[in-house]
């Protein structure tokens, strides 16, 4: 006899129509069917604590109002205990570890002054809660940073839409970043004038401890509109179909990377389209943190207004790209073949060379547009390269949430380059497509600081930087067939408009092109109600800012 129990067959039941079981058997829990998306529940949780009710229905089961499986806590176990050995954290009580002031006044003078003795990071101390200080300085960092339903700003259009304008066309930026036309080649010379001076090597050497004062240089730049360029108009009878300046080009090549508003008038004659800007316009400012997270507030009669820091910004901008140059006798400068053609008796004008240069950018469409330089550098081969010369301004590292230059500019110059890109990333593009356009063998960055971050008249040059224009389009994302895709767009599109004037506008408060349709005398009210003088086109003198 075998000393080991008999295995006895189980019955399995064959199921013909389906799977599972064929019937179910009688039993005090009844079969409950459920699927995959049901949710599981657990028998017990040892993680969370018995009172914590935020969990009560964390593991509760999903398969029915009235499910056979679903647990409820009765209050009958009263034998079961569970020792729970972890460390809980008393909660923190206001005043509690708060030091006797009364009778530590030794103490008090200590943490004031911020001795060894002091502790910071002590309960109660000024720094309790948090490394920024004390809860009232955190409260006023965080309603400045992260204002919590702040109202959203709405900035002001660059110029009035009237009702008697229609609206032709609506380019939104996702649309326009797709574009792209590549293999344009680089700008044939067709006319170029004025003279440069040269570059002076010594301000290569500048640092933040050897700083330099930023000096006011009373000469004058012009900068003429499209039409009112006589080089333009003579050139227009014979070649191109499209004119424009360079200034005005790199703004609709980069508009994909703007948030202010801006505007430009379209002329349109036969086949020939003239891209220009309004009398009255501040086209020819430069914009301050405009792609920065914080923008600059507009307050009026504030220092720190964006339309202060424009003018503050155009003002260091002229003053340093003729200040870096070696000023002397005429001998001293490079002379392209025609004189300037805006020279103006008893007027001293700028070092400027401009170059009138054409592109052909397929289906028949001929670019002709004024581009021009700011100085030339004899190399130690004897070549000579020509500079697009630029100046970058600090005006408040607080405010303007940016590093501060003195600390970072000689030892960490790429982390104050990246803060620029970031606040200030369609400006330099702007000047990057300038810099190309017009064949700049350089792009002279400088770095300007004021004195004092209350004082916006005086100022202090902290160091320079140069870059190739191609390698730095690179470095800062900058797609230049995007770029020409962009110009060729808005071009075919106002080439099947009839003739008259149209206008270019960047919406002030979406990523969008608008294109209007304007009357001829649209802008004839604008300059009637201010007074013409022949400074209008031209930066104010440096002497009187």
């Amino acid at each position: 006899m075998s000393q080991y129990a008999p295995f006895i067959k189980p019955y399995v039941q064959y199921n013909e129509h389906g799977w599972g079981p064929c019937e179910v058997p009688e039993m005090d829990v009844p079969y409950q069917p459920f699927c995959k998306s049901d949710r599981l529940g657990k028998i017990c949780d040892w993680t969370v604590g018995a009172q914590d009710k935020k969990f009560l229905n964390k593991y509760a089961s999903t398969f029915g109002n009235n499910s056979q499986y679903a647990y409820f806590h009765e209050d009958d176990d009263s034998t079961f205990h569970l020792v729970n050995s972890a460390r809980t954290q008393k909660p923190y009580q206001r005043g509690r570890y708060r030091p006797n002031l009364r009778n530590n006044t030794r103490g008090r003078g200590r943490n004031v002054r911020g001795n060894a003795g002091a502790n910071n990071n002590a309960p109660g101390g000024p720094n309790t809660g948090t490394k920024y200080g004390k809860g009232r300085d955190v409260r006023r960092m965080v309603g400045r940073r992260f204002p919590r339903n702040a109202p959203v700003r709405l900035r002001e259009s660059s110029v009035l839409v009237r009702a008697d304008w229609v609206s032709i066309e609506e380019i939104d930026f996702p649309r326009l970043l797709k574009l792209t036309l590549p293999n344009i080649k680089e700008g044939e010379d067709v006319a170029s004038c004025g003279s440069l001076e040269y570059y002076d090597k010594m301000f290569d050497r500048i640092n933040v401890k050897n700083e330099r004062t930023l000096q006011k240089i009373d000469r004058m730049i012009n900068v003429p509109s499209t039409i009112d360029d006589p080089i333009i108009r003579r050139l227009s009878k014979s070649i191109g179909n499209v004119f424009a300046t360079d200034d005005i080009l790199a703004t609709i090549m980069c508009c994909t990377r703007s948030n202010y508003s801006w505007d430009i008038v379209v002329e349109k004659l036969g086949t020939k389209i003239f891209l220009d800007k309004r009398d009255s316009a501040q086209f020819d400012l430069l914009t301050v943190n405009e792609t920065s997270l914080e923008p600059p507030l507009d307050e009026e009669g504030s220092i720190n207004s964006p339309q202060s820091l424009s003018m503050e910004a155009t003002f260091i901008n002229h003053n340093f790209s003729q200040q870096v140059l070696r000023i002397g006798d005429a001998e001293q400068k490079y002379k392209f073949a025609e004189p300037n053609p805006f020279e103006e008796p008893g007027v001293e004008l700028a070092s400027v060379g401009y170059r009138y240069k054409q592109w052909n950018l397929g289906n028949d469409i001929v670019l002709i547009a004024r581009c021009k330089h700011n100085g030339v550098i004899q190399c130690p081969n004897g070549e000579l390269q020509f500079l697009s010369i630029k100046a970058l301004n600090e005006w408040d590292s607080k405010a303007a949430n940016s590093v501060e230059w003195r600390q970072k500019l000689d030892t960490q110059r790429g982390a104050v380059l990246a803060s620029e890109l970031r606040n200030n990333a369609c400006k330099l593009a702007k000047w990057t497509v300038e810099a190309v356009l017009a064949g700049s063998d350089q792009l002279k960055l400088g770095y300007v600081s004021r004195i004092n971050p209350r004082d916006h008249l005086r100022h202090v040059i902290l160091g320079t930087q140069q870059f190739k224009p191609q390698e730095f389009a690179t470095q800062i994302n900058l797609s230049l067939d995007n770029a020409w895709g962009v110009l060729r767009c808005l071009i075919d599109i106002i080439m099947k408009q009839a003739d008259g004037k149209y206008l270019i506008m960047k919406d002030p408060n979406k990523p969008m092109i608008r294109l209007y349709d304007i009357p001829d005398n649209a802008f004839d009210s604008d300059a009637g109600e201010e007074e013409e003088s022949s400074d209008d086109r031209t930066y104010p003198k440096t002497n009187d800012n």
